[in-house]
């Protein structure tokens, strides 16, 4: 990595003391924003759950400074294991292995498994180079709200819980990374993410995608309602269904989250087209920022468009399905 900023290093050397600490920093990423502790230490993680308010039978991921540090923290790697982690890490990937005994009970809920990955973003590289032990880190939002793409998205909604934000400016990906599991050693999507499934295919081979889980989740980000802003999101193949919605919602009170062209059925603040020139990868780094911006007293329902499911589309569809997805 090229060397930092004078700033930048300062704020890395606090962000490390706090850690160090048992204290909570918001850590940019490139998918997005993570509430980060001392993954080895119980005290510590549990701050994570008690902020978030987040259930502690959902896994947390391990986030390490070097591919090469893998083996310190769980006890084997499948071959292609290895062969992922060549091709995406540092990355959006997130490896799901048998771990060894230092990763607490509470990060992993028990599990016999641990999530882990190398987190592409230069300063928290570099802050995980100065510590001593990983990082677990979800993403920096109360659980089961849309995850935060920028250190201000951090501030509106942890601001005073936490003790520092490395801002490390807007998420290059703003999708949470792609997690895989490995059966008799061969690799099985959990999670849709910030990894196109065409491009893993193009390493591994074809692989297997499993729905998400409702209850007792083998890893992060697998419930089925996740990722959630206030008002309900009603997902609609065309944007010709508007229209239908319209008869018992005012146009002023609707807003909508489409992939390249808006409606002239609403109006224009109220729409968020994620990507005119109909890429993908923009359509993901900006949908995030759009349930947010979405999230306001003047509007009572959220229309988002399917996206094709073809590369990052996939996790596109599978963040706003889940945000359609009744909360209890």
């Amino acid at each position: 990595m090229p060397p930092l900023p004078t700033a930048h290093s300062t704020e890395i050397h606090h962000a490390a003391h706090l850690l160090e600490a048992g204290k909570l920093v918001a850590i940019p990423t490139e998918t997005v924003y993570g509430l980060a502790a001392n993954a080895l230490s119980s005290s510590a993680v549990a701050e994570i759950f008690r902020v978030k308010n987040r259930p502690t039978f959902d896994p947390l991921i391990v986030h390490l400074a070097e591919t090469q540090d893998l083996e310190k923290y769980v006890q084997q790697v499948p071959p292609l294991a290895y062969v992922l982690a060549r091709a995406f890490w540092p990355g959006p990937l997130t490896l799901v292995l048998p771990r060894r005994a230092l990763i607490p009970d509470l990060v992993t809920a028990g599990l016999p498994t641990v999530g882990i990955r190398v987190p592409r973003h230069p300063l928290t590289r570099a802050l995980l180079q100065r510590l001593d032990f990983p990082l677990a880190a979800p993403s920096a939002n109360p659980f089961g709200y849309v995850s935060p793409t920028t250190a201000d998205h951090v501030r509106q909604q942890l601001g005073d819980k936490i003790d520092f934000i490395l801002d490390g400016g807007p998420c290059e990906v703003g999708l949470e990374s792609t997690i895989i599991a490995f059966e008799k050693e061969k690799p099985r999507v959990l999670r849709l993410g910030g990894i196109a499934l065409e491009a893993l295919q193009e390493v591994v081979g074809m692989v297997e995608v499993q729905s998400h889980s409702s209850s007792q989740p083998q890893a992060p980000g697998m419930l089925s309602s996740h990722y959630a802003p206030g008002p309900p999101v009603v997902l609609i193949e065309s944007r010709d269904e508007i229209a239908l919605y319209q008869e018992k919602t005012p146009p002023s009170q609707i807003g909508f989250i489409g992939f390249q062209a808006s409606s002239p059925l609403l109006p224009a603040l109220h729409q968020h087209i994620l990507s005119p020139s109909g890429h993908l990868s923009e359509a993901a780094a900006r949908l995030f920022a759009a349930l947010r911006a979405l999230d306001q007293p003047d509007i009572r329902l959220i229309l988002a468009e399917v996206f094709p499911e073809v590369g990052l589309g996939r996790a596109i569809n599978d963040r706003l399905r889940r945000a359609a997805a009744k909360r209890t």
